[in-house]
């Protein structure tokens, strides 16, 4: 039996919902003010599941999705609406998060690039990407969203061909790592190899990268790096190295134009970089202050932040953010001053406890905060107005077009 429902509004992860018989309806693949058909495919005490069986009266905004494997790939799931919209639908929904946590929200500001072609790092599943809500593999010959580095590779390596298993692959123009004539993708190997490998960079052509690399530190013993995981591209006329098997932001364009973002206005003798990774963040900071102290509980990442701010006056921690705020932070600033800023850019869980109540008494006057769980961004932001920091701006980094995910940047001040 189908139902005829209004889809009230986008919520987080990029369903709409509505109500039937007062009871809440979740329903992919909608625009917000459609009438639609549905069937009711799951139901629990406090709400339903549908998928939509006919769309009887369209938004303005509804579009034919330009991928093929769009509803069949587990990748993007707002392809159906007008990218513009999609940016304004985006933006309502980290307003409303923020809001459900009483804060008053300046006007959120955009910053974005191109809503095709932006994605330079894939997980590949057995040559393919895994179904949407399923186990299954699509097998993906081209992706309107990836870079044009990665389409290169989908085309000119059979489906049948390409490697087994979970494999992390980067390609895009930006690579310098990798000579011209070369094609600019990295498909990672990955099996870690039992003995650390140092510091040597070299490229898949086989030729050394850089010679000129800072030894790792002691404290960093012990990671595993293999050489041909390995990738650097320049951002904004610096290099930056990581290891494709690690995190990195995919869209590189983006990126490009929110650093300026997180790094305006700052400037002092002492800055601290909490949740640093490899130190993309840091490298443009230390341009700013006489001193970068960054903290990553990663040590793989942090032998690459060692490397990227190779001649920068600086000093990492490999420890977890409670760990510094107990054993390292009282220390710190007696050696190197109070710090004059704070750039925190925290895993999906937000900013871990001991490091909330830390800031919040912290009197540090400027806070730029990165995220990428809105909830746990407003549930941080709340506690931190509580202590006296006032959200004076507020921004929706839109790095993922065609999806439900968001990112976001606020500034606090005090």
């Amino acid at each position: 039996m189908t139902k005829t429902i209004i889809a009230e509004k986008m919520v987080f992860g990029g369903d709409c919902i509505g109500k039937i018989e007062g009871k809440t309806v979740f329903i992919p693949y909608a625009v917000p003010g459609e009438t639609l058909e549905v069937e009711i495919i799951q139901e629990e005490r406090d709400y339903m599941k549908a998928r939509i069986v006919k769309v009887l009266q369209p938004s303005p905004y509804r579009r034919e999705p330009f991928c093929q494997y769009y509803g069949k790939c587990g990748g993007c799931n707002m392809q159906h609406i007008e990218s513009g919209y999609q940016q304004t639908l985006r933006k309502e929904i980290l307003k409303s998060a923020f809001e459900r946590e009483q804060i008053n929200v300046p006007e959120i500001e955009v910053i974005a690039a191109g809503h095709k072609a932006y994605r330079s790092r894939f997980q590949f599943h057995n040559g393919g990407m895994m179904a949407k809500r399923s186990n299954s593999i699509v097998e993906i010959e081209n992706c309107p969203c990836a870079e044009d580095e990665i389409n290169l590779y989908l085309k000119e390596v059979p489906f049948d061909q390409r490697p087994k298993g979970r494999v992390h692959v980067f390609g895009s123009s930006k690579i310098v790592s990798i000579p011209e004539g070369f094609d600019k993708i990295i498909i990672a190997n990955e099996k870690k190899k039992p003995e650390d490998k140092g510091s040597s960079f070299s490229n898949s052509s086989g030729k050394k990268k850089n010679s000129r690399q800072k030894k790792i530190q002691k404290r960093f013993s012990g990671t595993v790096i293999d050489e041909h995981n390995l990738c650097t591209i320049e951002l904004l006329g610096k290099n930056l190295t990581f290891d494709v098997q690690g995190f990195f932001q995919s869209n590189l364009n983006v990126l490009e134009k929110a650093i300026p973002f997180v790094t305006e206005g700052l400037k002092g003798c002492h800055v601290l970089d909490m949740y640093a990774g490899a130190g993309t963040f840091s490298v443009f900071l230390s341009d700013l202050f006489e001193n970068v102290t960054l903290v990553e509980h990663n040590r793989d990442a942090l032998v690459f932040a060692e490397q990227n701010l190779f001649g920068k006056k600086h000093q990492s921690y490999g420890v977890s953010g409670e760990t510094w705020i107990k054993y390292h932070s009282e220390n710190c600033i007696k050696q190197y001053g109070n710090f004059d800023a704070v750039v925190i850019d925290p895993p999906r869980s937000g900013m871990e406890k001991a490091v909330c109540q830390w800031l919040q008494k912290s009197n540090i006057p400027q806070i730029r905060s990165v995220s990428c769980d809105i909830a746990t961004h407003a549930r941080d932001a709340k506690f931190l107005i509580k202590a006296g920091y006032r959200l004076t701006k507020l921004f929706l980094l839109d790095f993922y077009p065609q999806t439900g995910h968001i990112e976001s940047l606020a500034w606090f001040e005090k």
